[in-house]
């Protein structure tokens, strides 16, 4: 206590507070350390990952330049499967084939049986703007004639005897595709004008019908018979024989390219090798000579039939066959395809003792069905003699 007009004098102690104060500052300081260190990570962990998503990219990038290189080489290499050959004769053919697939002009194909007409019908197909559609195909050497017109344009019910429910013909189903009309010539002179008609006007009618179907087809055809001598004899319509033929292909024979012999022996070999689980890995130099050598009637299928039996009967990596003796020339400009047809098959005929079908049948040495086969033996009067 201070007497009256004294001082009056206080002390605090403040060294708790101070320490507190410098605890609060270091507890501070730490997590500040802890959270620039943090930070630190995380941005060095995002740079990481940015730089992995841009490694990704680039490989992602180099990824589709490597794929697309790749796509474009096979189709370089290999613009149609299935066709081999590296002929000038099979080069002309698949450069028309280039040049008339992305059309919708009707693309009539002509070529000796066995050529490969089938196939250049498809490649065409495969290379067209319809590829996404099928490829509907009738055979009009294979049905009566009283069944083809059925076949490619339909009937309602009831619109004939054996007419027990509607059906639907090739032509409707093809509507936005292809529709591939093979051995052409043999079609019959009174559905030649109804298949006219479709051509030209896009629409038909169903057997039993009056009403119009209207479709979007691109017709490809193919004969293995002389049309302009048939349209001489009155057997086949010139009218429809201009709108068939707006681009013609002609497949050469197996005779006239057999530089390509060697690559089908080696494709049909490697086909049969998968098919029949064998493991032939050569041809012998002297039978390849012998395949050279060969006139090939039969053309390519004729080719294929014996490397299949040949790759059935070899027991070893060596392929063993029996190559036909030279028996077929080709045929000279006076002789019709019709007349060297009646003769080849004649002579499978005799070759098989006249058996058709079957092992070792006429049909089988052909490469055709039995039914073709009986078909064309009608249409060319071929009858065993008694």
């Amino acid at each position: 206590n201070a007497g009256p007009g004294g001082a009056v004098f206080f002390h605090l102690d403040i060294t708790e507070k101070k320490l507190a104060e410098e605890a609060m500052n270091r507890i501070n300081e730490e997590l500040e350390n802890r959270l620039k260190k943090r930070t630190s990570s995380l941005v060095h962990a995002n740079q990481e990952l940015q730089r992995a998503l841009s490694e990704i990219q680039a490989l992602e990038a180099q990824l589709e330049r490597e794929n697309f290189v790749l796509r474009e080489t096979i189709r370089a290499t290999q613009a149609f499967p299935g066709i081999i050959g590296h002929s000038e004769a099979m080069h002309a053919v698949l450069l028309k084939v280039k040049q008339v697939a992305p059309t919708d002009a009707p693309v009539l194909l002509m070529g000796e049986t066995g050529t490969g007409k089938g196939l250049i019908a498809k490649a065409i197909h495969e290379s067209s703007e319809r590829r996404d559609k099928p490829l509907v195909q009738v055979n009009c050497a294979s049905l009566p004639a009283q069944l083809i017109e059925s076949e490619l344009f339909g009937h309602e019910k009831g619109s004939y005897t054996t007419a027990y429910k509607k059906r639907i013909g090739r032509f409707e189903l093809a509507d936005g595709a292809t529709l591939f009309l093979d051995e052409i010539g043999d079609l019959p002179m009174e559905l030649q004008a109804k298949l006219l008609r479709a051509l030209q006007d896009h629409e038909f009618e169903r057997i039993g019908s009056s009403t119009t179907i209207k479709v979007d087809v691109r017709v490809i055809a193919a004969t293995n018979r002389n049309l302009t001598k048939a349209i001489e004899e009155g057997r086949f319509r010139e009218d429809l024989w201009y709108r068939l033929s707006v681009f013609p292909i002609t497949i050469p024979p197996l005779r006239e390219r057999k530089e390509d012999i060697p690559d089908l022996v080696t494709h049909f070999v490697g086909v049969y090798n998968r098919k029949l689980g064998k493991q032939i890995e050569r041809t012998p130099h002297e039978i390849m000579e012998r395949l050279m050598r060969y006139e090939w009637p039969g053309n390519v299928r004729e080719l294929e039939n014996i490397i299949h039996r040949a790759i059935i009967v070899s027991q070893r990596k060596e392929l063993l066959l029996d190559v036909p003796e030279e028996t077929c020339t080709p045929p000279l400009d006076h002789v019709s395809l019709e007349d060297v047809q009646r003769k080849h098959i004649i002579n499978m005929l005799e070759l098989s003792h006249w058996k058709i079908e079957g092992t070792g049948g006429a049909a089988e040495r052909l490469g055709i069905h039995p039914s073709t086969l009986r078909s064309r033996m009608k249409k060319l009067r071929i009858q065993k003699s008694t």
